[in-house]
């Protein structure tokens, strides 16, 4: 940028007004090094405000935790397999309870209208569109079964989430058949969890009719809170490796909880704005909001992990602008390299360049890795090695 400038300023002198004159003038000032300086300065003065502040720092370990795990793309993910696996997920809920509670419809209704609360403004439109499998005995079990298998990809975008959030290495994570069984775990796990915290939720925000009172609604809403908890805590144990220790994953389970209980007070209006900006799209609209309610709630599950992950690693302070790197920070890319071990036998190892500006195979960090020449020179010492034995063959 310097170089163009100052060529740009020596044709203006030199020659005539014209384009290179103007282009000058509107973009040639501004830019130079004093001015980058003050910006690095800046830059370097936001870093250091909040790395002293460790409350902040955290915060900021987790944002950028999340950014460098590209989980915004994970949460994509699973809300897309979460959109696929609803339908079949509800159609099995339908059978189990057409079955189960077939003379207790006062109760079905109860349970399913608990369900279908789960999806602010567009539920109604779901349990239209949701009825039971047919069939009877071991038909309607294999049915049963089939399609618990065909909806398992949420589940499995939720163990890939996991465990790319917390780097576990390619090579530690869960394999077939134990993954399969992992998935079907979640499904039990999350799906009839939910169904009991949402019950309670609906009597704690005065739509239940057990229930009176404030106090009682409270009391209700600590139990569903609990509840919550109990099963996100479950859920990301079934879901991540068995290396990640339950105790450390349970900040993101209260964090979890309590976003997901807020979502069902405000989800109403989070749905009903995006109903109202795709009224256009007409039926696919309900299909944009139920997208959307998806993301936002796995994107809040993610950044709740996050959380979690960055206390348990102490991975804060961390740069905003590096450099320089902060030990967090070198922590933080170690893990990121570890976990892309695919095979037991390699191993991945991050040096740490001190002199950036070190020209290739001179200088290599911490002496392990060899410079070419070193390498050339054993080779061809081999190669001499191997002549002299033909020609004392040859001799003999």
């Amino acid at each position: 940028m310097n170089v163009l400038v100052a060529a740009t300023k020596g044709f203006a002198r030199s020659g005539p007004p014209g384009p290179g004159r103007v282009w000058h003038e509107r973009f040639g000032r501004g830019y130079g090094p004093g001015n980058m300086n003050a910006v690095k300065k800046a830059q370097h003065a936001v870093d250091r405000f909040q790395q002293r502040r460790p409350w902040l720092g955290y915060v900021i370990g987790a944002w950028k935790k999340f950014g460098d795990d590209q989980a915004g793309n994970l949460a994509a993910l699973v809300a897309y397999y979460a959109f696929v696996s609803i339908f079949p997920l509800l159609l099995v809920l339908y059978t189990v309870l057409d079955l189960v509670l077939r003379s207790n419809p006062k109760l079905k209704a109860h349970v399913l209208n608990s369900a279908f609360a789960q999806y602010p403004l567009i539920g109604s439109q779901l349990r239209s569109h949701t009825h039971s499998l047919s069939g009877t005995g071991v038909a309607l079990i294999i049915g049963i079964i089939l399609t618990l298998f065909g909806a398992r990809g949420v589940a499995d975008a939720i163990q890939n989430a996991m465990n790319t959030v917390w780097e576990v290495p390619y090579t530690r994570r869960p394999k077939f058949p134990s993954s399969i069984l992992r998935s079907f775990g979640l499904i039990m796990v999350i799906g009839p969890g939910l169904i009991i915290t949402v019950i309670l939720s609906s009597y704690a925000g005065g739509t239940g009719h057990l229930i009176s009172g404030p106090a009682a609604r409270i009391g209700a809403l600590l139990i569903s809170l609990v509840l919550n908890i109990g099963v996100f805590w479950l859920a990301f144990r079934v879901g991540t490796a068995a290396e990640v220790r339950m105790r450390d994953m349970l900040l993101g389970a209260v964090i979890a909880a309590v976003g997901w209980q807020i979502l069902q007070y405000f989800g109403g209006y989070l749905i009903g704005h995006q109903l109202k900006t795709n009224s256009a799209y007409g039926t696919f609209g309900v299909v944009l909001g139920l997208l959307a309610w998806f993301y936002l709630q796995a994107q809040l599950t993610l950044y709740a992990v996050e959380f979690s992950i960055v206390r348990a690693r102490r991975m804060w302070p961390r740069s905003m602008f590096p450099p320089p790197l902060t030990d967090a920070d070198v922590r933080a890319y170690q893990m990121y390299a570890a976990a892309q071990q695919r095979r037991p036998e390699l191993a991945v190892v991050l040096h740490r360049n001190h002199d950036a500006a070190q020209p290739d195979g001179k200088a290599q960090p911490d002496g392990k890795a060899q410079p070419d020449g070193k390498a050339q020179a054993d080779g061809k010492a081999q190669a001499d090695g191997k002549a002299q034995a033909a020609d004392d063959t040859k001799k003999a």
